[in-house]
């Protein structure tokens, strides 16, 4: 397969050209045009800091409709508890620097970058992107971001420093947004972890025919 050049135009190559571990395509820039745009077609950014951007559209992908969200009898029993405070949209940028942060305390890479930071910093104060926060005893210990597009939440990262605080925060997030019309979570890549939660594999022929039908058409979006 070939991995397609992006240039300055704000276009992509259809996401089924993709090679077989779903890359699709190289370079282009960091815009919220940009972003949306990928977003809406199932394409993704994902790279380390100081390469080029990667983009990406994998097949199968991993989803959860709201409505197939599986609880374990102890996470609701620790939300019952109330153990933590969950908010949204709180502290977005301390969310994002966590996300990042607490994958570098555990020797890992991470693709959140100064320049993933800013970009999606700036979907924030668009409105296109959200993060939910959970507290305890006031402090920061866990919390996700993603990207919100119509009825369709597009997870990106999460983090925990005590445990459960992700999960809860990952239960509160789905209700929530499901609450106001949500109809499908982009998961991206599989992961035991999430399908724990009633995450499943779809094709990603299916799964762009979601976006066109729950996403908001690029052109009736005001930047």
């Amino acid at each position: 397969m070939t991995v397609f050049l992006l240039d300055d135009s704000l276009l992509f190559p259809p996401a089924e050209l993709a090679d077989k571990d779903g890359l699709l395509a190289i370079g282009g820039d960091l815009s919220p045009e940009r972003l949306l745009l990928a977003y809406s077609k199932g394409i993704f950014p994902w790279y380390n800091p100081n390469e080029p951007i990667l983009w990406w559209s994998p097949d199968p992908r991993l989803v959860l409709f709201p409505k197939e969200l599986h609880i374990s009898k102890r996470l609701k029993r620790i939300i019952r508890q109330k153990k933590f405070q969950v908010t949204f949209n709180k502290a977005f940028k301390e969310v994002i620097a966590s996300c990042a942060h607490v994958r570098i305390l555990k020797g890992e890479e991470t693709w959140i970058g100064p320049d993933m930071i800013t970009a999606y910093t700036r979907l924030y104060e668009l409105g296109f992107c959200m993060s939910v926060e959970a507290w305890l005893n006031k402090e920061l210990v866990g919390g996700l971001y993603g990207v919100l597009i119509g009825k369709v939440f597009f997870g990106e990262s999460m983090f925990s420093k005590v445990s459960n605080a992700s999960k809860v925060a990952l239960v509160q997030c789905i209700s929530m947004l499901q609450s106001k019309g949500l109809k499908l979570v982009d998961c991206q890549v599989e992961t035991s972890h999430l399908k724990n939660f009633g995450a499943r594999l779809i094709p990603r022929k299916q799964f762009i025919s979601f976006l066109e039908k729950w996403t908001i058409p690029l052109k009736t979006i005001n930047i």
